[in-house]
């Protein structure tokens, strides 16, 4: 299957035009309970209730989905004879779709054995996603990351065919989220654009195009949607950004930020925007030199002031970062990291990396207990 991307709409009022594209008459509808107490998904599934349409529910992702709720939500998509999957929220839910949907498409091997790239290769259901939070980008990426129930690991299963056909972008479901979710969340879409575009391989021109497009606008609305909640404008670039961050690391890949992060939710239920948040600038800083003309590029893109040779603009992006979650109310260090735990991070992190991550800088097991040890001093 050829790479792709999700196809945007904007307005949750052409969700019925696009189940019937997709040739879906009962879809099976994936949430989190906070978005359906909160009337969220009644919101997003508006138009479908008026016309009528018999759907399948599932309403109880948690965050870190795991391995059970992906099985209950395949129950009830068979049980209810559902022919599409429509996921909406934040990357929890999304997650457990994108699963659940690889489930569908490989009843035959469980999600342990679909852990890792190309292994669904199968056509799944029809998936459109709706996202609620602007960060994730799970609405347009390859990847569904879910929690071992016995170990609590973060396992990702990595396929071409888990790009949700469509992406329906809407910003008032955005407007109520809090301002400390609305700053981690962006600020992990910021982690993807800038991952994405330091990777080595697979990077071309159009997708670091994309990468740049999600910083500079985060760097512009970010604080704006954090301040203001209600704002449309900031919010709808938020969720652009999101989009375009999304697309730049399907293409490109990830790094070991998101290694370390990873390892961190599973073992402390770390909010992943959170640890990528803390983690980004301490890796930046690590990676020295390999990345210096790259990050020089971002500074001129996100508008930092000031001149000076690629590793002063590098050191001025870098600095920036510090600033937007120090403006952002993110701290600067994760005191829940125990010494203890650090090497079964660090195991768990390398396992992710190496060799799937195409990083300018190779980590090491020591040498992500290291950072793990940074983060926790700050």
């Amino acid at each position: 299957m050829p790479w792709r991307r999700a196809e945007i709409r904007w307005g949750t009022q052409y969700l019925p035009d696009v189940l019937r594209e997709c040739k879906s008459q009962r879809p099976m509808i994936v949430t989190g309970p906070n978005l359906y107490r909160r009337g969220i998904t009644g919101r997003a599934l508006c138009a479908v209730d008026a016309e009528k349409w018999r759907y399948g529910l599932f309403c109880e992702v948690e965050n870190d989905p795991s391995e059970k709720t992906v099985e209950r939500i395949c129950e009830i998509y068979r049980k209810e004879e559902c022919d599409g999957i429509v996921a909406i929220g934040g990357g929890s839910p999304m997650d457990a779709a994108k699963a659940a949907a690889a489930r569908i498409a490989r009843p035959e091997k469980s999600l342990a054995q679909l852990e890792g790239l190309l292994k669904v290769h199968r056509k799944i259901p029809p998936l459109i996603a709706i996202p609620t939070t602007a960060g994730t980008g799970s609405e347009t990426t390859i990847a569904a990351v879910i929690s071992q129930d016995k170990t609590h690991r973060k396992v990702a299963i990595s396929d071409l065919c888990l790009i949700p056909r469509f992406a329906i972008l809407d910003e008032e479901l955005t407007l109520g989220l809090p301002p400390r979710t609305t700053a981690q969340t962006g600020m992990d879409a910021l982690t993807h654009a800038v991952e994405a575009y330091l990777c080595v391989l697979n990077n071309p021109q159009a997708n670091r195009v994309m990468a740049e497009g999600a910083v500079r606008e985060i760097f512009r609305f970010l604080g704006q949607a954090v301040a203001n909640g209600a704002d449309r404008e900031a919010r709808k670039a938020m969720l652009l950004a999101s989009y375009r961050a999304g697309c730049a690391f399907t293409r490109s890949g990830v790094g070991n930020v998101h290694a370390l992060a990873h390892a961190l939710g599973g073992k402390y239920g770390i909010a992943h925007g959170l640890a990528n948040a803390v983690l980004l600038p301490l890796v930046l800083e690590d990676y020295g030199s390999r990345v210096h003309k790259r990050l020089a590029r971002l500074a001129d893109v996100a508008g930092i002031p000031g001149k000076g040779d690629a590793p002063a603009r590098a050191a001025a992006f870098i600095h920036a970062v510090r600033e937007e979650n120090q403006k952002l109310g993110i701290p600067d260090r994760l005191e829940c990291i125990r010494e203890e735990d650090i090497p079964e991070m660090a195991d768990w992190a390398e396992r992710e990396a190496n060799p799937l991550y195409p990083v300018p800088v190779i980590y090491d097991r020591e040498r992500f207990s290291a950072l793990l040890r940074r983060a926790k001093e700050g």
